[in-house]
């Protein structure tokens, strides 16, 4: 793999002695227009990157708060074609910010993947974190991602042993993605100690960076996991404050925006604070 924007952006916040943040929401939550004036605001309330969850109808590894999320954005009209409008919409003004795709196989094996793989890279995207497709699917979606230089980013667990992580590895480039916690997103809180301590050990089989998601919520939990990590993941606390300032109706309000520039400022604060040794 060539150099990415992700690359980059890893080897700036580096640079700098702290983490990234990255955050999720979900496209099309609660509507279009609504969903990609919050991922246009995301840059300068302080992520580093983007993840943007493609909506789908089963998403086994999602915690309530996504799963309604990802409903809210179908109920919408959010579909694949619109999340990579989306991409483009984004790209007009920011051609720096790092955009990734995560979600499940289904939709793009509908979409047809080498012909979503294309219309993916035109738009901007630059990685794809697909949760259900394991490494011995690599011909089916990593390896041609990565031909079109998108990084394809895997997670790690915390039942990834020492035999499974170099076949999770391969292959894998941009950022390793360790999940903190067993189950499902936003569900439990995670513990730095063990989190510090699955890190090093990753660590031991690669040189890219490692980011932790799955349970942050706040930005104390941010600085304390971002003495580790190489980047905080934060999702379902960021759809949650999205619920929260939505109208009975689910409908947007002119709390919403604000109210995730709000928490993502208090997040990115939490990470500039994890320093740590510059690179």
């Amino acid at each position: 793999m060539t150099e990415s924007r992700i690359t980059r952006r890893f080897a700036e916040t580096a640079a700098a002695g702290r983490p990234a943040l990255v955050t999720f929401v979900t496209a099309g939550d609660p509507d279009y227009d609504t969903s990609l004036a919050i991922l246009k605001a995301l840059p300068g309330a302080g992520a580093d990157v983007i993840e943007m969850g493609m909506p789908f109808s089963d998403p086994m590894a999602d915690g309530p708060a996504i799963q309604a999320s990802g409903l809210r954005a179908l109920k919408a009209g959010q579909t694949m074609v619109r999340t990579l409008a989306m991409v483009r919409a984004f790209r007009e003004t920011d051609q720096t910010t790092p955009i990734v795709l995560m979600g499940y196989y289904n939709p793009i094996y509908s979409w047809g993947p080498e012909a979503f793989l294309d219309a993916a890279k035109a738009a901007g995207v630059d990685g794809l974190i697909i949760v259900d497709l394991p490494p011995e699917a690599d011909d089916e979606l990593c390896l041609p991602a990565m031909a079109r230089g998108i990084n394809f980013i895997r997670l790690a667990t915390p039942t990834t042993d020492d035999r499974r992580l170099p076949a999770v590895l391969t292959n894998t480039s941009g950022f390793v993605y360790y999940v903190s916690i067993n189950g499902i997103t936003g569900t439990a809180s995670p513990d730095a100690v063990r989190v510090g301590g699955a890190v090093e050990r990753i660590k031991r089989h690669t040189s890219l960076p490692v980011a932790v998601g799955f349970g942050v919520k706040t930005a104390e939990q941010a600085q304390r996991i971002g003495q580790d990590a190489d980047g905080v993941v934060v999702g379902s606390a960021i759809v949650a404050a999205i619920k929260g300032s939505l109208d009975a109706e689910d409908r947007a309000t002119g709390a919403t925006v604000p109210a995730v520039e709000a928490l993502v400022g208090e997040l990115a604060a939490g990470v500039r604070a994890a320093k740590r040794s510059a690179a």
